[in-house]
């Protein structure tokens, strides 16, 4: 059994200790935000905060969080209220989506350690995330709307 934190919520699962994190919050805890893309921590789609640090679900191993806490895209901000996701929706940054969970878990990381960070700051740390789509000019644009705003 481990035992760890997701969302706020004390949880408890039943699962081998080498099971990927990102299968135990898509599969066990039904938490489906968290996407799977490559599995190899190449695009970032599974981006989750570990103890407040941006984390590749896909490649930590569940025995790795015990005792942590996880958040995952469900539990950034209850109402969806988040400033990042209402500066995404603001300049209209999707276009499939299937990557803009893990790049607002990474982009929600920078803020909480670079409040009012540069373009180039912002570049260097979305660098990890990959947007098949080609929507970055967007996704900086939306993190500079969400810095001033918070």
């Amino acid at each position: 059994m481990a035992n760890f934190t997701v969302n706020g919520q004390p949880i408890e699962v039943d699962a081998n200790p080498n099971t990927p994190l990102l299968w135990v919050i898509r599969e066990h805890l039904k938490f489906t935000g968290t996407k799977f893309g490559c599995g190899v921590g190449q695009c970032g789609a599974c981006t989750v905060h570990v103890n407040g640090t941006a984390t590749y679900s896909c490649l930590t191993p569940l025995s790795a969080v015990e005792g942590s806490e996880v958040t995952t895209i469900e539990g950034l901000s209850p109402n969806s209220d988040h400033p990042l996701q209402k500066a995404w929706i603001a300049e209209e940054v999707p276009q499939c989506g299937y990557c803009q969970s893990g790049q607002i878990m990474r982009a929600a990381n920078l803020l909480e350690t670079t409040p009012n960070p540069t373009r180039e700051e912002i570049v260097a740390h979305m660098s990890t995330n990959i947007c098949r789509c080609g929507t970055y000019s967007r996704i900086i644009r939306a993190i500079q709307r969400a810095a001033r705003e918070v």
